[in-house]
C-alpha cells in the first residue's frame, strides 16, 4: 500500500510540472513590456573600486520608522516583506518576524529569479500568471520605480513595502530587523523575546557594525574581489574574525551571553551559508566554518529553534543545476545532505548559561511600548561615499572575542 501511495504521489507530481508553464526569457520579456520594466543593473557595476576591491552599493531605501515627520510609521496590514532563501540577508527579517510573533502584522513573501537569465531581477515565478498576488506586480523592480520612476539601482531583498500603495519603502537590511524589535514593539505579544534590550543597543550596534564587513560581507569580499590583493584581504579578515567568535563563544552561549539578540540572527544566517553554499565560490579557505568548533556548535543549537531553521535555503532546485558533466557540487552533493540531522545539536551549550532552559531575555516588569521605542541608530554602511564604506578596519571598543555584556542579561 506504501508502494502504491508513493506512486500515485510520484505521478500527481509529474503531472503537476507537465502542466506548469516555464518561466522563460521570453515570458520575463514580455511582462517587462508590458510593464517598461528596466533590466536589471549587474552587481559590479559601480561596486568595484580601482583596487579591484568589492566596495558594497548602499541601500537606496533608508527612510526610519520613527515617530518623527517623515519617518516611516509602524502599522499593521500594511507592509510585506520580499525575501529569498538564497539570500542571507533577507532571511534576517524573516526570522525576527517570526520571533517576535509578527506573523499577522507584516506579510511576507518569497522572490526568486526570472526567466533563464534573470535579466530583470527578482520576481514571482511561484505565483499564478507570475504576479505578485499582493501588489499586481511582475517584478520586485516595479515596487521600486513605484517609490521613485527614475531608480536605476538593484531592487534588493530583503525589501520592505507597502502593499496598500504598493510601493517599495525600506531595504536597509542593517537595520530593518531593529525597526521590527523597537517600532513595531506595539503589535508584538506581551511576552515576545527582548532581542534589542534598551540598555545595551550601543554594544549590539557596534558588534552588529563589526560583523558586517568581517562576517556578513565577508564571502562577498572574496567571491568578487578582481585582485589578489582585495581577495586576500577579505579572506584574513573573514578567518581572523572567526577565530574571534570561536573564542568568544568558548564561554558565551550565544554572542552576548546567555540570551539570543538581534546580533545572534545577523551571524547565523551567514555561517550556516557558508557552510552549504557560499565557501563553494569564495576561493581556497584556510578552514571551513564547521571546522571552528565552537562557532558550529553555536550555529546548531540556533538551526535547533524552528524559526532559525524555517527560512535557510534547502536547495530544493538543486537538481536543476547540471553545469559541468556532473554538476555542481550543490547539485552532486549539499542538496542530498539532510540539514537536520547534519545540523543536529546535543545542546552541550546549555552549560555555559546561567539560564540553560530559557534563550530569549524577557522584557523588564513595567516597561511600555514607549520606554522601548527610540530613534535607531545610523550605519557608516550606508553612508553616501564609496571611499567611507571601504574602510573595512572597523575597530570595536571592546575587541570582538570578548562578550563586554557578560553576566548583565537576567531574566
Amino acid at each position: 500500500m506504501a508502494n502504491a501511495c508513493s506512486l500515485e504521489a510520484h505521478q500527481a507530481k509529474l503531472k503537476e510540472q507537465e502542466n506548469k508553464v516555464k518561466y522563460t526569457d521570453e515570458i520575463a520579456e514580455y511582462l517587462a513590456g508590458l510593464n517598461h520594466t528596466k533590466p536589471r543593473p549587474t552587481i559590479n557595476q559601480g561596486e568595484i573600486d580601482e583596487k579591484g576591491y568589492w566596495v558594497r552599493q548602499k541601500n537606496s531605501l533608508i527612510t526610519p520608522f520613527g515617530k518623527e515627520a517623515g519617518d516611516l510609521k509602524a502599522d499593521k496590514d500594511r507592509y510585506i516583506i520580499y525575501w529569498n532563501p538564497g539570500c542571507n540577508w533577507s532571511q534576517r527579517p524573516v526570522i525576527v518576524r517570526e520571533l517576535l510573533g509578527l506573523q499577522d502584522v507584516i506579510k511576507e513573501r518569497k522572490v526568486s529569479p526570472t526567466g533563464e537569465h534573470n535579466k530583470y531581477g527578482w520576481g514571482f515565478p511561484d505565483q499564478e500568471n507570475f504576479r505578485d498576488e499582493t501588489t499586481g506586480v511582475n517584478f520586485l523592480s516595479d515596487l521600486y520605480t513605484n517609490a521613485d520612476p527614475n531608480y536605476t539601482g538593484r531592487a534588493t531583498t530583503p525589501t520592505f513595502a507597502d502593499y496598500k500603495e504598493k510601493k517599495a519603502v525600506n531595504n536597509d537590511y542593517h537595520r530593518l530587523t531593529n525597526y521590527l524589535e523597537v517600532q513595531f514593539r506595539e503589535f508584538q505579544p506581551v511576552d515576545a523575546p527582548d532581542l534589542y534590550p534598551v540598555k545595551y543597543r550601543k554594544e549590539i550596534d557596534e558588534f552588529n557594525d563589526w560583523l558586517f564587513p568581517n562576517i556578513n560581507d565577508g564571502h562577498y569580499r572574496q567571491a568578487f574581489a578582481q585582485s589578489p590583493e582585495a581577495y586576500n584581504d577579505g579572506h584574513a579578515a573573514f578567518h581572523a574574525a572567526l577565530e574571534k567568535l570561536d573564542k568568544r563563544l568558548a564561554e558565551n552561549r550565544f554572542l552576548f551571553g546567555d540570551y539570543i539578540t538581534d546580533s545572534d540572527v545577523r551571524a547565523y544566517v551567514s555561517l550556516i551559508k557558508w557552510e552549504t553554499d557560499f565557501y563553494l565560490a569564495a576561493g581556497p579557505q584556510k578552514r571551513r566554518v564547521s571546522e571552528y568548533k565552537n562557532v558550529w556548535e553555536y550555529v546548531k543549537e540556533l538551526y535547533s529553534i524552528p524559526a532559525f531553521s524555517k527560512y535557510i535555503n534547502r536547495h530544493n532546485n538543486a537538481k536543476d543545476d547540471t553545469r559541468g558533466d556532473f554538476g555542481s557540487y550543490i547539485y552532486r552533493v549539499v542538496s542530498k545532505i539532510d540539514l537536520d540531522e547534519f545540523l543536529k545539536t546535543d545542546h552541550a551549550r546549555k552549560a555555559l548559561s546561567a539560564d540553560p532552559e530559557n534563550v530569549f531575555l524577557k522584557h523588564p516588569a513595567g516597561e511600555t511600548v514607549e520606554d522601548y521605542q527610540s530613534v535607531i541608530s545610523k550605519t557608516k554602511w550606508n553612508d553616501p561615499s564609496q571611499e567611507v564604506r571601504a574602510d573595512k578596519n572597523f575597530v570595536l571598543s571592546v575587541d570582538a572575542s570578548i562578550n563586554p555584556l557578560k553576566g548583565k542579561l537576567h531574566n
